[in-house]
Order: C-alpha cells, then structure tokens, then sequence
C-alpha cells in the first residue's frame, strides 16, 4: 500500500525516533538519562487531582461533549486570561478549548492554508509548525532567528522573504506567520514592543498571525500575551496549553484564543476531527486555572535549582549560554571542536549515557546549538553531571 503524496518529505518526528533508540540502548543495560524532552516529570496540584476523581466517579459526566467545550472551562479561562495577561475574552465566542495546542496547530493548518500559499516559520522553532503547514499542502517558509538579534524576526528579510515567493509563484500569497514567545528552543522573553511590531507586520502584509504560548509562566516574571497588543484582534490568534504551566501534558488541554470569526472558522473544521473532551478533565482544568501566584512560585523554585545544575554541565562541556532564557529549557552553543549540536549530543550519549537534544532539530539555524531540558530532578541532572565529567577524566 502506498502513502499519500501528503506525508512525501514528512518524517517520522525526531522524538519518537530518538526514544525507540534510547529504549534500545536502555535494554541492554544502559541506564540512560535523557535530558531531552521537555515533558513535566511534576504532577498536577492535588485539587486538580481530586476534581477529576471526583467528577469521573458522577455517572453524568461521560457522554460525548460540546464541540466548543464546557462553559466552565471556558469561563475558566477568561478569568485566568483576564488575571495573568490583562487579556478581555468572551467566554462564549472567543475561546477554543483544544484536545492539546498541537492539535490546534493542525486545525489551523487545514483550516486556512493550501496548495499555493506560503507560510513563516521560525528557523530555529517547533518542528511541528512546518509538519503541519506540509500535510495542508501549503509551502513553509523559513525564517531565521538570531543570536545577535536576540532571536527576534528580521522584518526586512522576511519582508523579501515574502516578495521572493510571490514573484517566482506567479503572484502567490503568504498567508501566515507562526512566533512564539517566549520561544522555544532558545528561551528568549516575550516583550510588548516585539508584540506591537508582529502586529503591525501582519497588518502591512495581511497575515494571519499565529502565536503559540505555552512557555509563559516558566521561569518568567511577567506572562504576556500577544493578544494584548493593540490591534492583535484583527490579525493573531493564540494558542495556549496547561502542560507546562500546570505540568499537564498528558492531560492534552489546550485552547485557541482569538477574534470570534476565527474561533468559528477553525470550528468548522475541529468539529469534523474530534467529539469534544472528556468533562472531568475540563472540570479539573478550570480548577487548575484558578491556582493563584503560589503554585507558579513552588514550580519555578524547583526549576531554578535545576536550571542552576544544567549550568554546571553545560559549562562543563564548554558551551556558551545566556542566563537570562525563560522556558522550560536550556539553549547552548556548543564549542567550536565540534562540527554540530547532532555530534556532541551523539558523543555525550555513547560516551557517558546521557542524552541531550542536538538545536539542529530546530532548524539549521539551531545546528551550532544544543538544548537540555528541565524536567528532570536536581539529583539525576546531578548524575549527568557527573557520568559526563567522569568521561572527560578516562
């Protein structure tokens, strides 16, 4: 049987991939420690916990549910919107409750591009916005990040970037732009002045903008909101998630927030992918969306200790980093020994049974670069430290 033409020059994601390998090697006895994914290894607040036993024990709460979810999630929020981002929402029409930001990422893809149309990526960014914008048949175009630049678009290429294509496509339209701040893989801060210039681009050029949030309350003083820039209404839309700030990632619970025609016309399509998300894990997602300053606070103690580690063996291997990135992670370049982030990773893996994600992933504007993630303990990065440093003396 042969696959469609969509999934030609799609890949199976790097993750998966990585982690069939990883187990391999762990069954012959390798033990080894990833600091690879940036999946949250704390659990929910215990209220959260207690909601959804509470509510999957009520035999009314396991039919199928509202293609826009439950009002109370919902409300939920555009309270937690109004509390942290200083964002309005209406509740009832601007607001998409997702089975998980990714999700969302798709439905915007097959909601509003195609054969034909071009769409920004972030080069480094998430793999996934380039996957998506691939099986909706339309063309990504890449856009380069850089250090000296402080990781934010250069909007007079892109601006070219967007002359080229219509030129060499007879008069083909760029019809999206995908940023996220603070934004992964380098952990570089959201700022309003940033947010005014996104919006003013998309503006000049008719883009719809595409913001992806989930890393906001990580290690990050003031959670923003591109929504909160004037004018972000009429051309951004947002997607958020609670997997990170809440430590809720297999919980899938995302949201799309935006302009009432926009939530509508995405609608249109998730309506037809999906029968809605089980209550109790809405129900137990608004509580998690009523925690108040203390819950941020536990959480980024912990990571602070642990980003203080990742430091050390960062600086062990010689790489160069800012200690002013937010997020869940830690962007590095590596030194110049090595030809890539791919060889240092693959060395530091074979060599002391630890794992680190090369930034090629990313990008190739990533190629120079690793990532180390935060979601292990202070004792097992601790260990990594030490294998790593136990190699260099063999």
């Amino acid at each position: 049987m042969q696959t469609a033409n969509r999934l030609n020059n799609i890949g199976e994601y790097y993750f998966s991939q990585k982690l069939r390998e990883i187990d391999t090697l762990n069954k012959e006895g390798k033990n080894i420690i990833s600091l690879g994914i940036g999946s949250p290894d704390l659990p929910p607040h215990p209220s959260v916990i207690e909601t959804l036993k509470e509510e999957s024990a009520k035999p009314s709460t396991h039919a199928y549910q509202s293609y826009k979810g439950s009002p109370i999630l919902r409300n939920a929020i555009a309270n937690w919107y109004a509390k942290w981002y200083q964002v309005t929402l209406n509740p009832d029409t601007q607001i998409l409750p997702l089975l998980g930001s990714k999700e969302g990422i798709m439905h915007i893809c097959m909601t509003y591009f195609e054969h034909g149309i071009g769409v920004l990526i972030p080069n480094p960014g998430y793999p996934t916005y380039a996957s998506a914008v691939k099986l909706s048949g339309a063309t990504p175009l890449t856009y380069n990040l850089q250090e000296s630049n402080n990781y934010e678009p250069d909007f007079e290429q892109i601006s070219q970037t967007i002359a080229a294509f219509a030129s060499e496509n007879n008069g083909a339209k760029v019809k999206g732009m995908f940023v996220n701040y603070p934004h992964m893989p380098t952990g570089q801060g959201a700022s309003l002045a940033l947010f005014d210039k996104l919006v003013a681009f998309a503006k000049q050029h008719q883009i719809l903008l595409i913001h992806d949030n989930p890393y906001s309350f990580i290690l990050n003083d003031k959670p923003m909101s591109l929504l909160s820039a004037n004018g972000a209404f009429d051309v951004a839309i947002e997607l958020n998630s609670l997997s990170k700030s809440h430590n809720m990632a297999g919980w899938r619970i995302g949201m799309l927030c935006g302009a009432e025609e926009r939530i509508d016309e995405v609608l249109r399509f998730k309506s037809n992918m999906d029968s809605g998300m089980f209550l109790p894990a809405q129900l137990a997602a608004a509580k998690a969306l009523e925690l108040d300053s203390t819950w941020h606070t536990y959480l980024n103690e912990i990571y602070a200790q642990r980003r203080n580690k990742v430091y050390e063996l960062l600086t062990l291997l010689n790489c160069k980093f800012s200690t002013q990135q937010v997020g869940l992670f830690v962007w590095a370049a590596i030194p110049a020994i090595y030809t890539s982030g791919y060889q240092l990773s693959d060395e530091v893996l074979y060599s002391s049974n630890v794992f680190i994600t090369p930034g090629g992933i990313f990008g190739n504007a990533g190629d120079n670069y690793i990532r180390v993630s935060l979601c292990n303990t202070v004792e097992k990065i601790e260990e990594a430290l030490n294998r790593v440093k136990q190699n260099q003396h063999v």
